[in-house]
């Protein structure tokens, strides 16, 4: 698995020097592909609007500790009246099972980690996101 391209820092590394080893660790969500990318429309029903419209990537995370767990979400947001809809990225999780610097890019709603989330087919599918 490759790694996730951000630019956080963490003991004075980057995202981008992560090894090979931490970056396995990453449950099998993207990472390294091209930031130039488009992001994918993703498409699901609004809570708000009461149909299935657009929904749009905020660039924000939602990390909740639980006990000695944690959870974090990526924040989608409806198009049309800006309802939330939260997709899991790890869910009840102990946060020593997450590489330090993608907790901490999650803690900072790094955009480009986001942004990476959104161009990744499986995450997507894996929260059963919609596709045209």
């Amino acid at each position: 698995m490759s790694h996730f391209e951000t630019d956080g820092k963490t003991s004075g590394r980057s995202c981008r020097s992560m090894n090979q080893q931490e970056a396995e660790k990453t449950n099998g969500f993207p990472g390294g592909e091209n930031r130039e990318q488009a992001s994918i429309r993703v498409y699901h029903r609004c809570g708000g609007c009461g149909k299935k419209l657009e929904f749009l990537n905020s660039g924000k995370f939602r990390v909740n500790a639980n006990g000695s767990s944690v959870d974090v979400w990526l924040i989608y947001r409806c198009k049309k009246c800006k309802h939330s809809w939260n997709l899991t990225v790890y869910e009840r999780t102990k946060p020593s099972k997450i590489p330090r610097a993608i907790f901490e890019a999650f803690q900072e709603n790094d955009g480009e980690l986001a942004a990476a989330f959104g161009r990744s087919i499986d995450f997507l599918k894996k929260n059963r996101a919609e596709f045209k």
